[in-house]
């Protein structure tokens, strides 16, 4: 069916509502626009949905929302789960209260009773509240960081994490099969709750969440010793942080938590900052305005959903706020996590730090220094909650600590996704340690670069919108298939790493090995000198993405090859656009 077709049925049909005729009216002069809310359906993929608000096929509406919860109701009944049911959580973005009944409407009609969250919560805590109450799968609507325009749909299984094989392509191809939106079920909100299939739930599992988070303290008594001195300021950047966050700090016994009240409330709009990423530096600018005016140790500020954590930390020598990348504080948390839990009660014989591929190589050093095995994963948290679940099936390895790049964590189990509360909870105790010996975070990441060495992680994105972007993306990945760089940046090529065919071939000797890992369309460069060079699409944005890292002998030799680097791979990007 052709886009002008699609887009007059919706015109047409009674199904669709009085509002959705207007907006599609609103652009019947615009064929471009015609062409992008209809030329397909809003795809749903390994992670769900995620897209722009707004009518159409591609587009986030109720229709769309209806038409993929369909889908996994679908899958659930033909796998005899119905009777689990299914829990809900949504963020502070325009239309997530409304898309999460919308879900649960249609689970109810279908049979499967919901367990919606009686206001927004973050992503972790529905991961943790699956598991909690025995659900067989989750929804979280939320759209993490991306722009104000868009919100999402994530899936999670019953081990809490999102979805990964078999049921991510069971479910995906559920919902394709759903052709007709006039044949989704849906109910009312009354009728739902008369037949028990749609519950509301709250303080028991926030209750129960904080309890799991408090567990994972090491040092409460540097807490104790240090909570008048530490000062910390935080943001939850208009999204769900901030009452578990302050919550946690609060119990924990902080007294010095300085929330920045322009980014206090929720906020679909994120009225301070046109892109609410805590990688971002615009996200900090009212947080360390604050920062400087109550001289804080930390900033530190949560994404819209809450599974992604940014950080400035105070350098008493300079006096000057310095930012830790995902990467940086990733490992300091790591280093942190094990050495202190070797100090305190010894470390497992099996125990495993989990990292993504494009998470920096200081991981590894850390991980031998300990003696602990490092698992590489791909891109994406739930294969990290994958290997935690192999753990549990198997008894066969420990968890110490998993991180991606992309500013997300988890310390314990009690969850399988990302999780900035536990993350915010643990660097300030953190500090709170460093600060019983006379140091700073910076004090503690400077140690660390010295024990392992000036490791140095960066990302250049090159965002490609619409149907043309989409095919220059995959071009750039077909064209570096086909024809690997000898070097990058001055470094030679030693392998190539070819997730999509599954091999790693030697350069140096033509030897081919298998990666291990899923099918994924990735391309990575193993480079002398312990540097790299990977290039992924984004999952979530219409982006093609390129990580690399290096390892200098100082801060300033890191940066100057860092730099180079990513001047290399910019100009490698513009040969191919």
């Amino acid at each position: 069916m052709d886009y002008q077709k699609r887009y007059r049925e919706w015109l047409e049909n009674d199904y669709f509502d009085a509002d959705t005729k207007a907006e599609l009216t609103a652009i019947k002069e615009n064929d471009n626009e015609i062409k992008e809310r209809f030329y397909k359906d809003l795809e749903f993929g390994t992670a769900g949905l995620r897209g722009v608000i707004g009518a159409g096929t591609n587009r986030m509406n109720i229709y769309t929302v209806r038409k993929a919860t369909q889908g996994l109701a679908n899958y659930i009944l033909k796998n005899g789960a119905e009777g689990r049911g299914v829990a809900i959580a949504y963020d502070s973005r325009r239309m997530s209260p409304e898309f999460a009944d919308e879900s649960a409407l249609c689970l109810a009609a279908n049979g499967i009773k919901a367990y919606v969250f009686e206001s927004l919560r973050p992503t972790p805590e529905l991961s943790f509240a699956v598991r909690k109450l025995n659900c067989i799968a989750g929804i979280n609507i939320t759209a993490s960081h991306n722009p104000p325009e868009y919100n999402g749909y994530k899936v999670y299984w019953e081990d809490g994490a999102q979805i990964t094989p078999p049921h991510d392509t069971g479910i995906m191809a559920e919902v394709e099969a759903v052709t007709d939106y006039a044949t989704v079920k849906t109910m009312s909100l009354e009728a739902a709750k008369e037949a028990g299939l749609y519950e509301v739930i709250g303080e028991a599992v926030d209750d129960a969440y904080m309890e799991e988070l408090k567990k994972q303290v090491i040092h409460q008594d540097a807490i104790d010793q240090m909570n008048k001195d530490l000062k910390i300021v935080y943001s939850p950047l208009h999204g769900t942080g901030n009452i578990p966050v302050r919550r946690i700090l609060k119990e924990l016994g902080f007294e010095n938590v300085y929330v920045v009240k322009e980014q206090e409330l929720p906020d679909g709009n994120f009225p301070t900052v046109s892109y609410p990423n805590p990688e971002a530096k615009e996200a900090f600018e009212l947080g360390l305005k604050l920062a400087k005016d109550v001289d804080a140790d930390l900033v530190l500020a949560t994404d819209p959903d809450a599974d992604r954590l940014g950080v400035y930390v105070k350098d008493t020598k300079s006096g000057e706020y310095k930012v830790l990348t995902g990467n940086m504080s990733g490992c300091l948390l790591a280093d942190y996590e094990i050495s202190q839990t070797k100090a305190v009660k010894g470390l497992p014989k099996d125990g495993c730090l989990i990292k993504s591929i494009v998470t920096s190589n200081m991981a590894k050093a850390i991980a031998e220094s300990y003696g602990v095995k490092l698992i590489d994963v791909l891109t994406g948290f739930k294969f990290i909650g994958q290997q935690i679940l192999e753990f549990e099936k198997t008894g066969i390895g420990t968890y110490l600590f998993g991180f991606e790049e992309s500013y997300g964590c988890l310390i314990g189990t009690y969850a399988r996704d990302k999780d900035a509360i536990v993350a915010t909870m643990a660097l300030c105790e953190a500090a709170a340690y460093y600060k019983t010996l006379g140091k700073t975070l910076w004090d503690a990441m400077i140690d660390m670069y010295e024990k392992y060495g000036y490791y140095k992680d960066d990302i250049q994105s090159i965002t490609l919108k619409g149907i043309e972007g989409l095919e220059k993306i995959q071009n750039i990945l077909e064209t570096l298939r086909k024809e690997p760089p000898a070097e990058i940046g001055g470094y030679g090529v030693q392998r190539a790493r070819d997730y999509k065919a599954g091999t790693i071939k030697d350069l140096r000797t033509g030897e081919t090995s298998d990666t291990g890992l899923p099918a994924s369309n990735v391309l990575y460069y193993e480079l002398e000198n312990d540097a790299w060079v990977c290039v992924r699409p984004s999952g979530t944005e219409p982006k093609v993405k390129f990580y690399y890292g290096i390892k200098g002998n100082s801060l300033e030799n890191a940066d100057e090859i860092s730099a180079k680097m990513g001047a290399s791979v910019l100009e490698m990007i513009e040969k191919m656009l």
